[in-house]
Formats: C-alpha cells, sequence, structure tokens
C-alpha cells in the first residue's frame, strides 16, 4: 500500500508548497515505490529512523502508514522495544506515547 498521494500537501502544503511538492513527487511518488523494498519493509525502516533519531513528530503519520502497510501494533511495540537498546530509553519511552495514542484511536 502507498502513502496518500497527497500527504505532503496535506501535511504542510500551506505554509511550505515546495517541500510539500517534492515529498510527494519525489518521496512518495518514487521511492517510496521503487520495487526492491515492499511498502511493509520501509514503513519498519522509516518508524525505526523516526524512533531512533527522536522524530516523534513525524511518528503518527508512519505509524498509521506502517499498519495499513501490514505492521500491527504487536510489531510496531517489539519494533521499539528492540531500539530501546540501540537508539536510548528516552527514544523508545517517547515513541510508545505516540504508539498509545495510536492504539486509542
Amino acid at each position: 500500500m502507498q502513502p496518500s498521494q497527497q500527504a505532503g500537501q496535506q501535511a504542510f502544503g500551506d505554509i511550505a508548497p515546495k517541500l510539500a511538492q517534492l515529498s510527494d513527487s519525489v518521496l512518495f511518488d518514487d521511492v517510496w515505490q521503487r520495487p526492491i523494498l515492499t511498502s511493509r519493509e520501509r514503513s519498519l525502516i522509516t518508524v525505526a529512523a523516526l524512533v531512533a533519531l527522536n522524530r516523534v513528530e513525524q511518528l503518527p503519520f508512519h505509524l498509521q502508514l506502517a499498519q495499513r502497510n501490514g505492521v500491527n501494533v504487536e510489531q510496531l511495540a517489539e519494533l521499539i522495544t528492540h531500539l530501546a537498546f540501540y537508539a536510548g530509553w528516552p527514544a523508545a519511552a517517547s515513541a510508545v506515547v505516540r504508539l498509545r495514542e495510536l492504539k486509542q484511536e
């Protein structure tokens, strides 16, 4: 499954139209569509990178996308648990807060 065709436009097109256009056309329409990795694999990689870098503002979108790409909440929790030992406990704890929010929706 692919991200929304207009995810960048919806997220920040009103304030940063060029960034939104590049996100939609290059990132989502090109990089995410390359056949070497599945969308599920790309979601796991992206969530892992966001957790490791403590980029929690981007996590809600990518956690939801990961679910649409076949990753369940238990697998996301396991990913976060695993990363606690590599990316740090605070990064994992912050990610769990976002995962809880997703589960409660």
